[in-house]
């Protein structure tokens, strides 16, 4: 029997065997069903699949996976492993990026996993088509994307409810639902519901006598057009859309600053809306008005709030990220308001629920990148009358200062340095440029020195710096020393302490003779002073005169000229009297003239710039640019672009053609469901702001379809809208509830009666004023104050009383102060300017009642209604009850009514009465 011989193998022969085994497993070909997606069903899919996509990545459908996730797609690049993110996750290159985390339990990848799926990806990374276990979402196939084509209207059945169109949709989805509509209302209900709809007023005893006299049918329409044509039409409509927009009055956040020329795009939206501009010419101006000549309306722009330089942080990251955000705010009024999208949420990533991806929001963004925040300069003829009526009464005071503030020369004595304003004199001389330099500050030099308003007058007294450019290589803000703002917030502000210049440069030469400056010109800061200067004037290329050179001035007693602002106290000794005759006659007619910046009429909108370039940001950030994106519209939707050379209002009028194109699946659907909302107090879709996938369905497709084509139709006539929408046969509906139709249809979506609703804050202070007699009715302006501060860290305390006519004006002419609620009418859901309030909640709360009952406003108007009542009615109790009713309701009261209300004026007086009927539902509520 032979016994096996055993041999080992030589040493190379395994190598050599090993290795040629190890070339063949790596030659062979990665099956991606075999080898990557078992890989991916489970590691990666309860984080990346179908229930979940961390970081918007997928990696159960193709198109998704190739397509990436936010911020870091394409995740798979075929070929190209090492250019792969999804590599250097599996791989743990960023231990912060590891996947899976270390949270989830799964542990890293082995090496053979990761093996497989980077030769995968070397190899082209191959996914057959059609064998995923899920299909990805379309998410443009939503009904707001699809074109608005025009419904056929319903036939009405034989049924004579329809008195048009609207009706026939509304009457159809009734029946299928099982409900009938309600009866119509009074004529004398219907009129004040419409009314309020359209003025935010009762209806005057001249139209309620008209109309109630006046049986015909001819007179509902009548009526409209009246209510239509009054100019407080305007002024109700414009806070609708302010509400929309987030207007105020300060720029919000921690310092809640005054922006003390917003009330102009205000006033451009209360004369939108009286004269029915067309909605896409609206669009338009808003986005693009200084292509228009209405550079006010471009107040749209910028109604959030911002952070003011001085907020900001002075490294260039801090300026970045505010830049963004600044930028950021414009996309989201622009998409919520006009679009009703929330383009925002793409900011960081791709949309989740709308077909936005984050290249989208940032070439949208592109469209803004020229828009700067800031006051800037507009025509206004009926300021120009009031500016020149002032001059004019100033002239003679100001020819009297400037003979007292001519000293004979080498005889001046120099007064000391002052906050407030600071007067260099000297012989006329034709300059081309002017130059001041500061060589230290009050503070020894602990602080940078600011300059507010650098006046530099001309030999016949014009402030000609106005007209100059003035540059600053040492300081920020160089444009605000010469554009007539006075005050803390619009100054020249050194980068340098103790020190720093600027130079004011004439387009030709000026004959000048005097110099006006300070620090702060409102008196109210008096750090940051300039103690040490010189002044300089160019006479010729190159050649500089000294007109000022002054070291160690003392500063100012503040409280020895605070009333003077030309120190004359200091400079007049020989004319103490005058002085103060003038100061006493000079004041108010300078408080009023600064309320109009000097003639020089601004408003706080969009500045228009060179458009820097923007780039899509990794997940938001500024610190991380990728590649730069051109001005182009959202691509789901029949999109424009515009090169990366194109000019600031180029882009920005190509824009708002786009979005106010009869062809825009969204504008006209958005804009006609606002319009519904605001006469029926929800709209067709019950999210004003958002048509997209996470907004609510329409009530009635068909009719918001319907409306949309009409409304573009009829040329955007807004007033034509309103016509069909009070004169139909749903709106004169009752508002009465009954049980079935509570029970179908609680929220009255289907329209089974008219929805009754409190009016709005506004609505009410506003009719207290009316009833009372005491509305004025002026129009336009700076707002007047519900608070005793108009900016500032400080808290706002309410002013209780408002006595002076100005206080009694309509509130949408009231300083608005962002994140702060009025003290007594703000309880009744009035928005703070926060965020969007495209629709008005209706809370109902004791501080309600309490407010509205005992607050001072109230009281002071009780007794102003109680007068007005015995002035009409004469001494007899029963006469004032009719009366106020009549005020009050437009009604006569009945028997119950007149014996209750006796008791109560005999027992505590009528203008106790008067608070109540104030504080009534039938007051407070739309009939």
């Amino acid at each position: 029997m032979k016994r096996a011989i055993q041999t080992r193998p030589e040493p190379w022969l395994v190598a050599f065997l090993l290795s040629s085994a190890t070339s063949i497993a790596v030659a062979q070909p990665v099956d991606f069903v075999r080898d990557v997606r078992p890989i991916f069903e489970s590691r990666c899919y309860s984080c990346h699949g179908e229930e979940k996509q961390k970081s918007g990545l997928r990696l159960d459908i193709k198109a998704a996976a190739f397509r990436g996730g936010s911020g870091h797609a394409p995740d798979i690049v075929p070929g190209k492993p090492g250019e792969s993110p999804l590599i250097h996750f599996v791989r743990g290159d960023d231990p912060e990026m590891q996947m899976p985390p270390p949270e989830s339990g799964k542990g890293p990848l082995s090496g053979d996993e990761i093996s497989i799926l980077k030769r995968w990806i070397e190899q082209g990374a191959t996914w057959p088509d059609g064998i995923d276990s899920a299909e990805e979402e379309d998410l443009s196939d939503h009904w707001s994307f699809t074109p608005v084509i025009r419904p056929e209207p319903p036939t009405a059945e034989a049924s004579e409810w329809p008195r048009g169109e609207i009706d026939r949709f509304v009457l159809r989805r009734l029946r299928e639902a099982g409900l009938s509509p309600s009866p119509e209302t009074s004529r004398r209900e219907w009129l004040r519901r419409v009314s309020f709809d359209l003025t935010g007023l009762p209806p005057d005893e001249e139209l309620v006598d008209w109309f109630l006299g006046e049986v015909t049918e001819a007179s509902y329409e009548m009526a409209v057009e009246r209510l239509l044509e009054s100019p407080r039409y305007g002024e109700r409509w414009a806070q609708h859309w302010l509400d929309v927009v987030r207007f105020a009055d300060t720029h919000g956040f921690e310092v809640n600053t005054e922006r003390a020329f917003a009330w102009p795009y205000r006033d451009y939206v209360i004369q939108a809306f009286n004269a029915d501009t067309p909605w896409d010419q609206f669009i338009r101006e808003q986005i693009a008005g200084d292509a228009y000549g209405k550079a006010e309306a471009t107040g749209f722009l910028v109604t959030a709030a911002a952070l003011l330089p001085g907020q900001i942080g002075k490294d260039e990251e801090s300026m970045r990220l505010a830049r963004q955000d600044e930028l950021g705010e414009i996309v989201i009024n622009t998409g919520e308001a006009f679009l009703g999208l929330s383009i925002g949420c793409a900011r960081c990533h791709d949309h989740k629920y709308d077909p936005i991806s984050a290249r989208d929001y940032y070439s949208m963004q592109a469209f803004f990148s020229g828009v700067r925040y800031g006051d800037r300069a507009i025509e206004n003829p009926e300021v120009d009358a009031i500016v020149d009526r002032i001059r004019g009464e100033l002239a003679p005071l100001e020819n009297e200062i400037s003979s007292y503030l001519r000293p004979s020369l080498g005889e001046e004595k120099r007064a000391s340095v002052s906050a407030n304003a600071n007067v260099e004199k000297f012989p006329p001389v034709k300059a081309t440029r002017v130059r001041f330099i500061v060589s230290a500050t009050i503070d020894e030099n602990k602080h940078e020195p600011y300059i507010d308003e650098f006046e530099v007058y001309d030999i016949e007294g014009r402030n000609v710096a106005l007209s100059g450019t003035i540059t600053s290589t040492t300081g920020s803000k160089p444009e605000a020393a010469n554009d007539g703002v006075y005050g803390n917030a619009s100054c020249w502000k050194s980068r340098e302490k103790g020190g720093g210049s600027l130079v004011l440069e004439f387009s030709e030469p000026r004959t000048i003779e005097r110099i006006v400056w300070g620090r702060d010109r409102t008196t109210r800061y008096p750090d940051r002073l300039a103690s040490e200067y010189a002044i300089e004037v160019e006479t010729a290329p190159g050649k500089w005169m000294p007109v000022a050179d002054h070291a160690n001035r003392k500063p100012f007693d503040r409280d020895k000229a605070k009333a003077s602002l030309y120190q004359l106290d200091d400079i007049l000794s020989a004319h103490q009297d005058r002085a103060r005759e003038i100061i006493a006659q000079r004041v108010p007619l300078v408080k009023e003239l600064q309320q109009y910046n000097g003639g020089k009429q601004l408003v706080f909108a969009a500045q228009s710039h060179s458009p820097e370039p923007m780039h899509l940001l990794n997940r938001g950030d500024p610190e991380q640019p990728k590649d730069e994106v051109e001005p182009a519209s959202l691509s789901f939707l029949e999109s424009v672009s515009l090169s990366k050379e194109a000019g600031d209002i180029q882009r920005r009028k190509t824009l708002a053609d786009w979005i106010a194109s009869p062809g825009n699946p969204l504008t006209a659907r958005v804009a006609v469901n606002r319009i519904w909302q605001w006469h029926f107090g929800t709209g067709l879709v019950s999210t004003p702001n958002d048509f997209g996938n996470l907004g609510e369905k329409p009530s009635h497709p068909e009719l918001l379809d319907w409306l949309a084509v009409e409304f573009v139709e009829s040329g955007w006539s807004v007033k034509a809208l309103h016509r069909k929408i009070v004169l139909s046969a749903a709106y004169r509906q009752r508002s009465e509830a009954h049980k079935k139709g509570i029970e179908t249809d609680a929220d009255v979506r289907l329209l089974w009666r008219f929805p009754p609703r409190r009016i709005e804050a506004e609505a009410i202070r506003d009719s207290i004023l009316s009833v009372s007699g005491q509305l004025d009715t002026k129009m336009y302006g700076r707002g007047y104050d519900l608070f005793d501060s108009r900016g500032g860290t400080g808290g706002f305390r309410p002013i209780e009383s408002h006595r002076r006519p100005e206080g009694r004006r309509r509130m949408i002419y009231a300083y608005k102060v962002r994140m702060e609620r009025e003290g007594v009418f703000g309880a009744f859901d009035c928005p703070d300017a926060g965020q969007s309030a495209p629709r008005r909640s209706q809370s109902t709360t004791p501080i309600q009642a309490l407010n509205l009952f005992n607050s001072q406003f109230t009281i002071d108007l009780a007794d102003d209604f109680a007068n007005r009542v015995q002035s009409d009615a004469g001494p007899e109790v029963v006469d004032q009850v009719r009366r106020a009713w009549s005020l009050a309701y437009g009604r006569d009261p009945d028997g119950d009514e007149i014996s209750d209300a006796e008791a109560m004026v005999r027992e505590h007086g009528l203008a106790t009465l008067c608070r109540v009927l104030f504080n009534s539902n039938e007051f407070l509520f739309l009939p």
